[in-house]
């Protein structure tokens, strides 16, 4: 796939995308059919090979069973479907030379063709009664409009006269038949942009169901993709409920260190005041996200991880869109482009707070993303591509990423009451998702704790504003994301809890012999795989 060639930093299809209609789907559903079939006659030779036996049978029997039952064609959500991915591709491509320019061209000269495939899934999946809820088509609508719009994205993109190398120094004005390409290319992408608003308006919209909630068996299958295990859902809700009670005791008995007396209401007031703990504007954010980085970088390398010194760069970046959220993208296989943490900050955002986010990029950075995907992408001798590059299972690998929250509190990097604090924000806003997305979609009964009757998203709101310290921005797009990308949310603190389980059970096993920086490098060697096929290769 063109696309996933660029995220992997593969020369030779820069130009390109993959084929986003449902012949193209189609295809995807028979190379894994062939390639299961293929599988079954093989023998192991090792345990590498007996891990990517256990996770490819994992993974491609549920791709197939989401493609039969039509939920690839019928992708559209705030977040994570086409919609987005065809435009935020270009934010990886690099843009150092003439010829890296000449690629960005044309690819914006393929965004028209990308769309209408993408277009032609949709409908496909109309035809079948697989629409997306009526909220996240009209966020889409919205989105799609925005990157078009006179001084959007790609009218900024198109109105590109020079390169932009990576320190700012020695830029090269580009060749005047170039910049015509590139005007011409973001025209046509503005153009297909416009049309895919007008289709879902007109098409999808009216087809599309008011409720939001999923239901039992879209929700199981969308459960078992984030996590790659098969959870007990009620329990699994039941367990959320527990969880959030418990991180809430945790975070009042920090908001007493803060203050004497303080509750936590009190205790996020005095650190949203306190000016040593507050940024203002974007530049000031992405030099405090790196230095905080780097200084984690050197501090845990050698100690309690192993981090060869390739894998010691992560660049911090403001992201180019204002959607909201705070993401990762890897390294190239070369590591020239290095990993990236990208803030996207919501319009009319300009004030920060640190204690908020400390742990925020110790998620995305090290020991998070960054340790966890980079240490696959470098294991060239030891694990084949499809397993460095192709896999990523949201609850192995967000899970991964809360623990190492946890862990960074574990060894003293969160001593600060504030910083603490920060932390258990974020636990508790994964424990809150963890009720919210199973509870709405399965509409399940509201704990007594927070309300009667059953789960809406109404109810569901006011919910997360009571137990996410967060701004209306980040609020509004935290809702619509739960709701249009059923499971993935609770994958983060559904996936810390197996992890953590699976750490206990290991060192159960070995007892005296445990060592836990062994077990996160043997861990973190395998890859992002599927949570039960993690627990069978580590747990002996």
């Amino acid at each position: 796939m063109p696309d996933f060639a660029t995220e992997l930093g593969l020369p030779g299809h820069e130009t390109e995308y993959r084929d986003f209609s449902p012949a193209g789907l189609d295809a995807l559903a028979d190379a894994a059919r062939e390639t299961l079939r293929r599988l079954g006659g093989l023998t192991p030779a090792d345990d590498v090979d007996v891990v990517t036996l256990d996770a490819m049978r994992e993974r491609l029997g549920l791709d197939l069973e989401i493609h039969e039952a039509g939920l690839d064609a019928s992708q559209l959500n705030n977040i994570a479907c086409p919609a987005q991915s065809i435009r935020a591709i270009f934010d990886l491509m690099p843009t150092d030379t003439v010829e890296d320019w000449g690629h960005i061209a044309g690819r914006l000269a393929n965004v028209p063709d990308a769309i209408d495939r993408y277009i032609s899934s949709l409908r496909a999946g109309r035809e079948r009664g697989l629409v997306a809820a009526r909220r996240q088509v009209g966020i889409v609508i919205g989105q799609a409009t925005k990157y078009a719009e006179d001084g959007g994205f790609f009218d900024a993109l198109g109105s590109t006269t020079s390169t932009a190398s990576a320190d700012g120094t020695g830029d090269e004005q580009l060749p005047e038949s170039l910049t015509r390409r590139l005007r011409s290319g973001a025209d046509a992408a503005c153009t297909a942009y416009r049309s895919l608003a007008a289709f879902l308006g007109e098409e999808l919209l009216p087809a599309a169901p008011e409720q939001d909630a999923v239901g039992r068996e879209h929700y199981a299958l969308m459960s078992r993709l984030f996590l790659g295990s098969a959870v007990d859902l009620e329990e699994t809700y039941r367990w959320g409920v527990g969880e959030l009670d418990r991180v809430i005791a945790e975070q009042e008995a920090v908001a007493e260190e803060i203050r004497a007396g303080a509750t936590v209401e009190e205790a996020i007031a005095l650190l949203d005041a306190d000016p040593d703990r507050q940024l203002h504007g974007t530049e000031a954010l992405q030099r405090w996200m790196q230095k905080l980085s780097d200084t984690a970088v050197a501090a845990l390398a050698g100690t309690h991880f192993d981090i060869p010194e390739v894998m010691r760069r992560i660049e911090c970046r403001i992201a180019p869109t204002t959607e909201g959220g705070i993401y990762y993208t890897g390294p190239s296989e070369d590591f020239s482009r290095p990993g990236r943490m990208w803030w996207s900050v919501p319009e009319g955002e300009d004030s920060f707070t640190t204690w908020r986010e400390t742990t925020t990029v110790y998620h995305e950075g090290v020991p998070g993303h960054h340790l966890q995907i980079a240490t696959a992408t470098l294991q060239r001798a030891l694990l084949n591509p499809w397993r460095r590059n192709a896999v990523w299972v949201s609850g192995q690998g967000e899970g991964w990423a809360l623990y190492a929250e946890r862990l960074m509190q574990e060894l003293g990097f969160l001593a600060d009451p504030g910083d603490r604090l920060g932390m258990l924000d974020a636990q508790r806003m994964r424990a809150a998702r963890v009720v919210f997305d199973i509870g709405v979609h399965l509409e399940l009964e509201v704990p007594e704790r927070w309300g009667t009757g059953t789960w809406t998203p109404e109810k569901g709101y006011d919910f997360l504003g009571k137990n996410m310290s967060i701004s209306e921005g980040q609020l509004d797009f935290e809702f619509a994301r739960y709701l249009g990308w059923p499971g993935q949310a609770p994958s983060y603190k559904i996936g810390q809890r197996l992890w953590e389980q699976i750490r206990d059970e290991v060192r159960t096993n070995e007892g005296g012999a445990f060592d836990l920086q062994a077990f996160h490098t043997r861990a973190l060697n395998l890859g992002s795989v599927g949570l039960d096929t993690l627990r069978r290769a580590l747990v002996s």
